[in-house]
C-alpha cells in the first residue's frame, strides 16, 4: 500500500502533471494512486523526489500483531 493519492492532494498535484513527469501513462499512474498495482522502487524512489518527500513519506505502515 501507497500514500501517493494523500500526497499528491496535500501538494495539490493532479495525476496527469505526475504521469508525465514520470514519463508514464496516466492509467499506470492511476493504478498505483488507487492501489491497484505497486511501482516498483526506482519508480518510487522516482516518484518521491519529483514529489519533493522521503520514500517513507509514500509508504503505508503496517501494523503486525504480535
Amino acid at each position: 500500500m501507497n500514500r501517493i493519492k494523500e500526497v499528491l492532494k496535500e501538494k495539490g498535484i493532479t495525476q496527469t502533471w505526475l504521469a508525465q513527469k514520470l514519463g508514464k501513462s496516466y492509467n499506470i499512474v492511476n493504478g498505483y494512486v488507487q492501489n491497484r498495482q505497486q511501482p516498483s522502487l526506482e519508480t518510487l524512489y522516482k516518484i518521491a523526489e519529483i514529489l519533493d518527500v522521503s520514500v517513507k513519506d509514500l509508504l503505508v505502515e503496517q501494523n503486525h500483531k504480535n
